[in-house]
């Protein structure tokens, strides 16, 4: 029960959890956006760059920090 309880609240906080700024992971611009997805389950989304044309799936994300 302990396991599902946790899970729980993980999901919780999740929802709650406000959206991240994401940034190139090769260049670090914020000018990173969705250029490609599909509705299909379990796929990955593609993200291009405007600054350095980086394009693939994978973006560095932060969060504020609260305090």
């Amino acid at each position: 029960m302990g396991l599902i309880r946790d899970l729980r609240e993980v999901l919780k906080t999740a929802r709650r959890r406000q959206p991240s700024k994401i940034y190139c992971p090769r260049c670090g611009s914020p000018e990173i956006h969705v250029c490609y997805t599909t509705d299909v389950f379990l796929t990955t989304k593609r993200y291009e760059c405007d600054h350095c044309k980086y394009l693939g799936p994978l973006v560095m994300e932060l969060e504020k920090e609260e305090g």
